[in-house]
């Protein structure tokens, strides 16, 4: 192994300073808001708490319980990020596969055509238009849909096609395999690093989903959860009226932050299962072999 000149160790200094600064500046926001949601009323009110709940209670998560509504939003965001992801994988590996082969006919348009939607997106009111004549409005499936490929994980899941071997599959339709075949079960078992990347980008992103959802949802039992958490963060709007009660006693900004955490947690649970995969996806499928 070469060693290091003084410049280069200097420089690996100064950077593991800089991301542990980074990293923390992300990371300590987080911990204070777990520390108020658990905290009581007069300690949120003072600004005693930093990083450790003070005088703990579960009160602020009592009155989120007591919310049927943010349960319903919560399953209907479980539904769209769950039905979503899957619909996405399947759809960009199903276009991605034969853009990836060279002997494929107007692959070179359609790239062409899937570039441009990257360059130029879509107005709201014909999308609006369009999915109100598919009869997709009030509807979960207009926030998956329309959603179902995106033009960057279509690129990188094509990148890691064509870095497979051709041989591989090559071989596989001598043997007679079809090319759905050899799709699904030679190249996408081959593609988990991928295919992981891909999950965690489109889980996060359906997620999030708050926009669409303004736009083509007007059943206030089809809201996802980041509409019911804006409404109760910034509006204080809740289902049950004993809700409003309890509001008396604690603190608005304790019952926010447990909304927040609640709307959190989910995501942070999903990455650590998929995280070994995310970097290997993004560099595989960055480089042909």
């Amino acid at each position: 192994m070469r060693k290091m000149t003084k410049g280069q160790r200097i420089f690996n200094y100064m950077n593991s300073i800089f991301l542990s600064l980074l990293g923390l500046s992300m990371v300590l926001p987080l911990i204070n808001i777990i520390a108020q949601s658990f905290s009581s009323s007069a300690a949120i009110n003072t600004g005693a708490v930093s990083l450790w709940p003070v005088d703990a209670t579960l009160s602020n998560y009592k009155v989120i319980v007591g919310d049927s509504l943010i349960w319903r939003s919560f399953l209907n965001s479980v539904i769209i990020t769950v039905v979503g992801t899957l619909i996405n994988l399947a759809a960009t590996a199903t276009l991605a596969y034969p853009l990836s082969r060279q002997e494929y006919l107007f692959r070179k348009p359609v790239l062409i055509m899937v570039l441009c939607t990257m360059i130029f997106s879509a107005p709201l009111i014909p999308n609006f238009l369009v999915i109100r004549e598919l009869g997709l409005l009030d509807s979960l499936w207009a926030l998956m849909l329309p959603m179902s490929i995106g033009a960057f994980h279509l690129f990188i899941m094509r990148s890691f096609f064509m870095s497979l071997p051709s041989e591989l599959i090559d071989s596989s339709r001598i043997d007679g395999c079809g090319e759905l075949g050899i799709l699904w079960k030679i190249v996408l078992p081959l593609s988990k690093p991928a295919l992981a990347t891909l999950a965690i980008m489109y889980s996060v992103a359906h997620w999030n989903r708050y926009a669409e959802a303004i736009y083509f949802i007007r059943d206030r039992n089809l809201i996802p959860l980041q509409v019911r958490l804006r409404e109760v963060v910034f509006q204080n709007q809740f289902e049950d009226p004993t809700n409003y009660m309890m509001l008396q006693t604690i603190s608005p900004e304790g019952v926010k932050m447990a909304v927040i955490v609640v709307g959190t947690i989910p995501i942070i649970l999903v990455y650590p299962f998929l995280q070994k995969y995310f970097v290997k996806g993004m560099l595989l499928g960055s480089v042909k072999s």
